[in-house]
Order: structure tokens, then sequence, then C-alpha cells
């Protein structure tokens, strides 16, 4: 088994001598074997380090990084609750986030606008979600959001009204998810009261939140398409049916008019 200083460790394991410290001060990281007054680490400091990191790159406090890591040197099975945390954090998207440079940007939805309405359209852009800064552009978090809003300008439908119902719909949508959410709350999560879930139960509710997944899906879809079908029967219907009329009048009367 290798030996490092502590430089060596800090470069091997992406970090640096001051955090390696101040692990040690915080009971995550076991001393150093000494020699004389120069301590060496070995690889199962190396492979600590390395899962402090990736769970502080995830959210989790010192505290429960401590507790943790505790519960495994136990012999105790911490992946299951590591399982659960990657079901609720993963992305609900399979979608490839995207790049747009200001300059894209303008060419599809800012042609003909003044620089200060350009500067509005990109800060409202901004606070509904999107684009995001990132360095001289942007990132997009759903092309194909943006790709949509790019098709409705391009059907003649004005800037302003695409935002708009970006932003309403993007409300409407919050409020299905939380429906959801709170379902499994209530009949899931608060059932099993107060204390936390035991080894047992942890799988379960890592289970029920994989399996909405694609029900959230299975139950929006049908639901917009039908709606989507009857708002336009009843509101194009009605215009079509005076397309029809206008154009089943004889020849003599439509040009009088």
């Amino acid at each position: 088994m290798a030996d490092h200083r502590i430089d060596e460790l800090a470069h091997a394991a992406g970090t640096t001598v001051r955090n390696i410290r101040a692990y040690q001060d915080r009971g995550l990281l076991p001393p150093p074997r000494l020699e004389g007054r120069v301590g060496f680490y070995d690889d199962n400091h190396l492979a600590r380090l390395r899962v402090i990191g990736n769970l502080l790159s995830r959210g989790y406090t010192f505290a429960i990084i401590k507790e943790l890591l505790g519960a495994w040197e136990q012999g105790k099975d911490v992946s299951e609750v590591l399982g659960l945390e990657k079901v609720l954090t993963d992305p609900w998207s399979d979608e490839i986030p995207g790049h747009a440079s200001v300059e894209e940007l303008i060419a599809t939805f800012g042609q003909g606008l003044d620089e200060p309405e350009v500067r509005r359209f990109v800060n409202r852009a901004v606070e509904i979600g999107l684009i995001e800064p990132d360095g001289d552009g942007f990132r997009v978090p759903s092309p194909r959001l943006l790709h949509v809003g790019a098709e409705l300008v391009a059907a003649g439908i004005p800037l302003d009204a695409v935002l708009e119902i970006a932003e309403q719909i993007r409300i409407d949508c919050d409020v299905i998810a939380g429906r959801f959410v709170n379902l499994v709350n209530e009949h899931v999560f608060d059932r099993l009261g107060p204390d936390p879930p035991d080894g047992e139960e942890i799988p379960q509710l890592a289970a029920v939140v994989r399996r909405m997944r694609p029900l959230v899906r299975m139950v929006v879809d049908p639901f917009i398409a039908r709606a989507m079908e009857v708002r336009v029967q009843e509101s194009l219907g009605a215009r079509l049916e005076l397309i029809a009329e206008h154009l089943a009048q004889p020849a003599e009367e439509t040009g009088s008019r």
C-alpha cells in the first residue's frame, strides 16, 4: 500500500492540503501514520478523500457526511441512502443542455430589435429559465424549449407573447409537479412517521420515486392532448366554419363585398 505525504495525497485526490487538514479537524479523515514529525497517508485515506469530495459535490453537509462515514465504518450499507439520494436528484429529462451566444439569440429571436429591446428580451428569458448566463454566452437547459419558441416567433407570434406564455406554462407545470410530489409525500413518506426510514424502507422509497418518472409523463401527455383537441375544435373550428361558408357563397355575392 502506497504511502503519501500530505501534499502528494492532496494532488492525488484533487483537493488541497488545507482541505485535508480541515477534514481531519472535523473527524472525517483518520490521522496519518507518524514517522518522527512526518505524517504518511495510505490508499485508504485517498479513497476516503474521494468519497468525501463526491458527497460534498452532491450537496451533503459535513455533519451528514460524518454520519454516513461512521455508518460505513460500522459495516452498514450506506449505498441504499446514496441510492435514494441519486433517485431524488437525478435529472428527469435525458435532454442534453446546449449553449448559445448573444449573437445567435439575436439572430433567432431579436431581428429588428434595438439594443434596449434585446437586453429586455435576454433578461426576461433568464428570469423564466430558458437561458442561464455562462461566461460570454448562455447555457440553454432545454434546447427543445428554445426551439419551440423560435418556431412560434417564425410563425408570426410576437416575441413578448411567446415569453409570456412560456412563463405561464412554467407556472402551470410547477403546480402539476407539486401535486405529484405532495401525493407521494402524503401517502408514502408521511406514512413512515417522523423517524428516519430504516434499511428496508429506503429501497422501497427509492423505488416509488423511480416509478413516478414514467407515470408523470403517462398522465400529463393524454390530458394535454385531449385538452388541445377540445380547445382547438371549440376555438378554431368556428373560424373554419366561417371560412367554409365564405367559400361556399356565389362568386358574385362575395365579390360585391
